[in-house]
């Protein structure tokens, strides 16, 4: 099994800090990528919740990155020898909010690395603890799992629906067209080069997906934003990734309350659902 490949295991328990400001600019950038015209954020706002993700970015040079665009493994992150990476979910707990421009502070641990045998092959997940502080008062704590996985076969094209199904009573629904141009603009924020996401060659040929994934990351954000806007921030917030979801074919994201909880979703034409999650309201 490839967790017990010698030295793999040795990571759990390695730590890392990083510190970065809050800066203004990033969010409201953030908001323009969103289509975003309402809203305003300024010194001394509140940070959306997991609008984290534009800041604490790593900095590798160019020379210390992989074929796939991310840093070579075996620094801060185990280095498992399957070719793809993808973030395979988290769980959140929120405490007090972050304040843009504010220095903040990122506390983060390796707390597992396991080894497991999936429908296509050898999978290893590794999960991290991020815990973020700002002028000494915990704001959020995340636990960030990362699946690394071998080739396996090439994925069916997908299909393209020309209607939508209604959706469940009570339920909200918005339908996103993702464009090379969205992706471009959220690699560009969260300092993301990872191949999938804007080499459509690397993604098709050498990852064999069938076109460009749409970062997990930004599916999140699409989720939260039912609260966001409805102003109903989480306490808690879980959410897991069942299937990518690619450039250039619409998906919904879907979120229903049910007392004290919304559940929420991403789904792509055909009904599949590809990220579920839920938040605590």
């Amino acid at each position: 099994m490839l967790a017990e490949k010698p030295g793999l295991s040795s990571w759990i328990g390695r730590t890392e800090v990083r510190e970065d400001r809050i800066a203004p600019g990033p969010a409201m950038r953030l908001l323009a990528t969103l289509d975003d015209i309402d809203t305003t954020l300024t010194e001394n706002s509140q940070l959306p919740r997991l609008w984290h993700w534009l800041y604490f970015l790593p900095g590798a040079p160019r020379r210390q990155l992989g074929a796939d665009g991310h840093p070579r493994r075996g620094g801060f992150l185990p280095p498992v020898d399957l070719p793809r990476r993808m973030f395979a979910g988290g769980r959140f707990s929120f405490d007090t909010p972050l304040l843009i421009g504010h220095s903040a502070q990122r506390h983060s641990e390796i707390v597992s690395v396991d080894a497991k045998e999936g429908r296509s092959g050898p999978l290893v997940f590794v999960s991290v603890r991020h815990r973020i502080t700002q002028h000494g008062r915990l704001c959020l704590e995340e636990v960030r799992d990362i699946v690394y996985r071998g080739h396996g076969s090439k994925p069916a094209a997908v299909a393209h629906a020309t209607e939508w199904t209604e959706p469940p009573a009570g339920t909200e629904a918005r339908i996103v067209n993702p464009d090379p141009v969205l992706l471009f603009r959220f690699s560009a924020l969260t300092f993301n080069s990872h191949r999938i996401h804007y080499d459509h060659t690397y993604a098709t040929d050498m990852e064999r997906y069938p076109g460009l994934l749409v970062h997990g990351p930004l599916l999140a954000i699409l989720l939260m934003e039912f609260l966001r806007r409805k102003d109903q921030p989480a306490s808690q917030f879980n959410f897991r990734f069942r299937a990518p979801l690619y450039c250039g074919n619409p998906f919904r994201v879907l979120a229903k309350p049910e007392a004290g909880r919304v559940a929420l979703w991403a789904e792509d034409p055909g009904g599949g659902v590809a990220v579920e999650a839920e938040a605590v309201i």
